[in-house]
């Protein structure tokens, strides 16, 4: 069993992107500029948009965050990404999800100039790359591919079985697994809350990506032996005797999981920490577009 480590990779994929920062510096050419915008103050979210500030810092990007209220209205939102599209010395932003109820999602969205969504939610974006055109691959699907990549993990004719259909992660990750090349494929299930038989489905799997937000879904018996096992889930459980009242875990039963598969990810350490370094590399591209057009 190997681990797929996240944390190591993604450490490796910010140095490179610093050395490309430090040699356009030393050019005089102008940095990447990332922004994001955080509306109320969920903690996972302020976690989440805190470790992309760092991130840029650490390898030379800009970066700017835009904090509201979530007493913010739809149209408050709608036009600070208008400023934000319209703004020639931003890359690429990103507007954190969940956003409070009385703002419409999809409308926000859409809004998003393509050009600048790196978090590739755009449907210009996705459709792209649903028909193999070069755009932003959403961050945690292009993580895991990386991760699948820089590990040599083969998946040319495999079954893959992904669990979770959401358009972030479960819908894209099975597109992106059936696509011609590599890492690419593989033959490909992809299993939600209706499916029946998920657990036979899931015992016929070379690849398993869990994408469900269940702690513990994913048993040992469930898999075959050597399956790879990738875990994008990511839950706080509430535990009293823990410092911070909570631990973290995935869908995926590691500790024996592990014992069983050929290529696992851990919780937390695997595919989170991949998100933002591929965020980082769609703001890369975004800014070598922008400039191609200049």
């Amino acid at each position: 069993m190997e681990i797929l480590d996240g944390k190591k990779i993604s450490n490796q994929i910010k140095d490179e992107i610093s050395a490309e920062v430090s040699e356009m510096k030393a050019k005089g050419e102008k940095v990447p500029h990332l922004a994001a915008v955080l509306v109320g103050n969920d903690g996972a979210s302020l976690t989440y948009v805190g470790s992309k500030v760092r991130s840029c810092e650490r390898i030379g990007f800009e970066s700017t965050l835009i904090q509201m209220p979530s007493t913010t209205s739809e149209i408050e939102l709608l036009n600070k990404i208008y400023d934000l599209n319209n703004d020639s010395d931003i890359d690429g932003f990103i507007v954190q999800l969940p956003l409070p109820p009385q703002i419409d999602t999809q409308k926000v969205l859409m809004a998003i100039d393509p050009d600048k969504d790196v978090d590739g939610f755009h449907p210009m974006n996705f459709g792209k790359m649903a028909l193999d055109m070069s755009t932003f691959i959403p961050a945690t699907p292009f993580g895991i591919l990386e991760l699948l990549e820089r590990y040599k993990v083969d998946t040319k004719g495999k079954h893959t079985v992904v669990i979770g259909r959401s358009h972030i992660v479960g819908r894209p990750m099975s597109i992106l697994m059936g696509r011609k090349g590599w890492p690419g494929n593989s033959t490909v299930t992809l299993t939600h809350s209706h499916t029946k038989n998920i657990t036979q489905i899931i015992s016929q799997a070379d690849i398993v990506i869990s994408a469900l937000g269940v702690p513990n879904f994913l048993k040992a018996e469930m898999i075959k032996d050597d399956a790879v096992v990738i875990d994008v889930g990511i839950t706080r459980v509430p535990d009293e005797t823990k410092e911070k009242g909570y631990y973290i875990t995935g869908d995926v039963d590691f500790k024996n999981v592990s014992k069983k598969a050929s290529f696992i990810t851990p919780v937390p350490g695997g595919v989170g920490p991949m998100t933002i370094a591929m965020l980082l590399k769609n703001t890369l591209l975004a800014r070598e577009r922008h400039r191609n057009r200049a």
